[in-house]
C-alpha cells in the first residue's frame, strides 16, 4: 500500500429454501390463535423462511444501476450524478479522483472514463431486521483477476455504494452463508480475538503516528501494513527533509460506520473507515525567511506557498479478524481530499 494520489481502481449462494414443518404435535386446549382443522384437529404449523434485507433480484438491480450511473458520471466527472448512487468513504475517494483528474497522465484519464461492468458477482444478504445493507463480491471487466468487495447501504432511503475494497494482497476469505442463503452480520463493537472492528482505525493510524509502537501492536504485520509503516520510517528522508519535518496525525473519518460479516472459519471480515493528516513544516532555521511550494496535487486544493502544508487523507480498509489472533489488514486505500 502506498499513500497514492494517482487513480486507484475505478468504482469500479443461493441455496434451496427449506420450509421447516413440525412433525411432533402436542395436543393442547384450543384457544385464540391456535392452528386447528375444521374438526378441531391440530394441523402442522409452518415456520416462516427468513428473508433477506433485500432479494437477490433487488440487489442485482442496485448493482446494475450503480454500474450504469458510475459509467455516466465518470465521463464528465459529474459528482452530483455519482452522489445519487454513491456515499460514504468510497464517495470521498471519488470526489478526490474528480478533483485531481487534471494532474493524471493522459493514459490514466482515458482509462478512468472508459465504460466497465462487474462480473462474477456473489451477493451476501443479511437477514431482514439485522442490517440496512448488503455486500457483493465481484470482478470488473478491466480487472478479471482481482476481486472487489462492495458494500451497499441505505442512505436517505436509497441503496448506495459506501465501500469498494480491492483484494490486492490476499483473496477475500469465505463468507459464512446459512441454509437460506443469508449472511450473518458481525457486531462492530464486539471483540474478535485481540480487537473489535470499530477499533481498527485507531490501531491502523498508529502505524503512521508512532510506527506502530502503541495501538498498532494489536495488528498482524501484512504487506499492506508494512507499506504504511514505510511512510512513517521514511518521513525524515528525501531532499525536503533538509528544511522540513513530516509527521502524521490520526483524523476522523468522514463517515464512521463500520461493517462486519461473519466468516466461514469463525472469524469476521470488517470494512472500516480511517483518516489522517500529513503535516510538512519548515524547520525553525528556515521559518520567517522561506516558504514551501506545494506539489501539483496539493496545488489543486491550495496553490499558495506556505510554512506548513497539511494534507488530509480519507481511507477505507478491509481486515480479517480471527478469534485466535490479531487482525490482518489486507486492503487499504487512501485519497487526498484536501491540502491547506
Amino acid at each position: 500500500m502506498t499513500q497514492s494520489i494517482t487513480p486507484a481502481h475505478r468504482l469500479r449462494r443461493l441455496t434451496v429454501l427449506a420450509i421447516g414443518v413440525t412433525t411432533a404435535i402436542t395436543l393442547t386446549a384450543c384457544g385464540t390463535g391456535s392452528d386447528t382443522g375444521a374438526a378441531g384437529t391440530p394441523t402442522p404449523s409452518v415456520s416462516r423462511t427468513p428473508q433477506g434485507v433485500v432479494t437477490k433480484e433487488t440487489a442485482t438491480k442496485v448493482v446494475d444501476n450503480y454500474e450504469k450511473i458510475n459509467n455516466e458520471a465518470n465521463k464528465t466527472r459529474d459528482e452530483k450524478l455519482l452522489a445519487t448512487v454513491e456515499a460514504g468513504q468510497v464517495h470521498e475517494g471519488s470526489k478526490a479522483d474528480y478533483t485531481l483528474f487534471t494532474t493524471w497522465s493522459a493514459k490514466d484519464r482515458k482509462a478512468y472514463g472508459a465504460p466497465f461492468h462487474y462480473k462474477k458477482r456473489s451477493y451476501y444478504r443479511p437477514a431482514a431486521g439485522t442490517a440496512t445493507w448488503f455486500a457483493v463480491k465481484a470482478t470488473a471487466s478491466f480487472n478479471s483477476k482481482q476481486d472487489v468487495l462492495m458494500i451497499f447501504d441505505k442512505v436517505a432511503g436509497t441503496y448506495k455504494m459506501v465501500f469498494a475494497l480491492w483484494a490486492d494482497e490476499a483473496p477475500i476469505p469465505a463468507i459464512a452463508v446459512d441454509r437460506y442463503g443469508l449472511a450473518s452480520v458481525a457486531n462492530p463493537s464486539q471483540h474478535v480475538g485481540t480487537l473489535a472492528p470499530n477499533k481498527l482505525s485507531t490501531a491502523y493510524e498508529d502505524l503512521f503516528e508512532t510506527g506502530g509502537k502503541k495501538e498498532g501492536k494489536q495488528l498482524t504485520p501484512t504487506k499492506t501494513s508494512k507499506g504504511s509503516l514505510s511512510l512513517y520510517d521514511n518521513r525524515g528522508k528525501g531532499a525536503e527533509a533538509r528544511w522540513s519535518t513530516k509527521n502524521f496525525f490520526a483524523a476522523k473519518p468522514a463517515y464512521p460506520k463500520v461493517y462486519g460479516l461473519e466468516l466461514a472459519d469463525g472469524g469476521v471480515l470488517a470494512a472500516f473507515p480511517t483518516a489522517h493528516t500529513q503535516e510538512s513544516m519548515l524547520k525553525p532555521a528556515y521559518m520567517g525567511s522561506y516558504q514551501m511550494g506545494p506539489n501539483k496535487e496539493e496545488a489543486v486544493y491550495n496553490p499558495a506557498k506556505r510554512t506548513v502544508i497539511t494534507d488530509t487523507f480519507q481511507g477505507q480498509g478491509l481486515a480479517e479478524l480471527s478469534p485466535k489472533g490479531k487482525p490482518k489488514v489486507t486492503v487499504m486505500d487512501y485519497k487526498m481530499v484536501d491540502s491547506r
